[in-house]
């Protein structure tokens, strides 16, 4: 298992009591621990309107990130492109390239309009895979939508009037800027400088089979599927990327990474006790008041005493999909996800209130996988 590169995903969570100055700060530390833990790679995700979650723009975290770091590889996962254009996104990128060339990775997400529809031919699993990998029921984030915070979510990150360009067109588009090829449909070309020829990776993050698994495969390019996310769609989506799959000047076959919560502690009971806000944060996410602040085990009990089922249901396949345990424990179970899905690399991701804890849990994981 130690040939399967680790990589760390960062939200830049803010704990209760916490600022977000306090939260940059020990993302930045935690990308130079991590770095001297042999992780490979280090990404910041991107999320707006959370009151505990500080990461809103991938490109300015990992411009101050690459000064404070030597060899990790740094990258987003993801831009979302749904309130952004082409030639921003390859601009930013770019200016950071010109500094730190070959260390960046571009992860592009799909981030506007519905839930993409299940393809024909994926049909929904649920239950335990052959080697015990925890499938649970979907999750529907369709009652969110109508939400007002996530009308306000949209009014606010979009120019009035703004259509957003088709996800699909949107990365045909940043590959061509990247190679200078970007030509408009009456042939005038457009430079990216910088930008243009940039040193960096591309990738594709998504959850499902839908067209973020089809653009990653059409284009050959790498693919970030999220069971830290949508646990309940990392098989099909793992499967959707590799049927898309054609060879491409950057891959000959199919490149996959896939994403788990994971808390890593001595043992498994103060593990479980370090994991215990992740309930509640969940729950904050889904109920469209955004990410609070990541509460105390103390502080979440109390959040949780009066819960009802439906509560507990909400937040259920989040919850028992998080790997929280003693290093072996977590290790056997990135092991049974790695099996799988057949994945390439694995992304964790690590939230507790004490940033000490954090930076343990990493540690104690990575010597754990160097072991296997």
């Amino acid at each position: 298992m130690s040939t399967v590169p680790l990589g760390v995903l960062d939200l830049i969570p803010i704990p209760s009591g916490s600022t977000a100055a306090d939260a940059l700060h020990h993302s930045i530390d935690l990308a130079r621990q991590t770095e001297r833990f042999g992780y490979a790679r280090y990404w910041f995700a991107e999320h707006h309107l959370n009151p505990g979650v500080a990461g809103t723009s991938p490109a300015v975290v990992l411009a101050l990130t690459a000064s404070a770091t030597s060899s990790i590889r740094i990258g987003s996962g993801a831009v979302q492109l749904g309130h952004r254009t082409a030639l921003s996104t390859v601009e930013e990128f770019g200016l950071i390239d010109a500094l730190h060339p070959g260390r960046l990775d571009l992860g592009l997400g799909r981030s506007a309009g519905p839930p993409a529809p299940r393809p024909a031919g994926h049909e929904p699993f649920e239950g335990y895979t052959p080697n015990g990998l925890r499938i649970p029921q979907r999750f529907s984030f369709a009652p969110l939508l109508g939400h007002p915070n996530v009308a306000l979510h949209q009014k606010l990150l979009n120019l009035p009037g703004a259509r957003p360009q088709d996800y699909g067109e949107q990365v045909d588009d940043v590959l061509a800027l990247l190679r200078g090829e970007y030509r408009s449909a009456e042939g005038v070309a457009a430079r990216a400088v910088p930008g243009e020829g940039a040193d960096v990776e591309v990738w594709i993050l998504g959850s499902s089979a839908g067209q973020s698994a089809e653009t990653a495969g059409r284009h050959g390019l790498r693919f970030a599927a999220n069971y830290h996310v949508t646990p309940a769609t990392v098989l099909e989506a793992a499967e959707g990327y590799r049927a898309a799959f054609k060879p491409s000047a950057e891959l000959e076959r199919p490149y996959l990474s896939v994403s788990a919560d994971v808390v890593v502690a001595p043992d498994d009971a103060e593990a479980r006790e370090l994991a215990a806000g992740y309930a509640p944060w969940v729950h904050s996410i889904r109920t469209a008041r955004g990410a609070i602040p990541f509460p105390s085990p103390d502080e979440a009990r109390a959040l949780t005493a009066d819960w009802s089922e439906a509560d507990h249901a909400l937040v259920a396949d989040r919850v028992e999909t998080q790997f929280a345990g003693s290093p072996r424990t977590v290790a056997d179970h990135l092991e049974r996800l790695q099996e799988a899905t057949g994945a390439d690399e694995l992304m964790v991701t690590t939230i507790t209130h004490d940033h000490a804890d954090r930076v343990r849990s990493y540690r104690l994981l990575a010597q754990e996988w160097s072991r296997r």
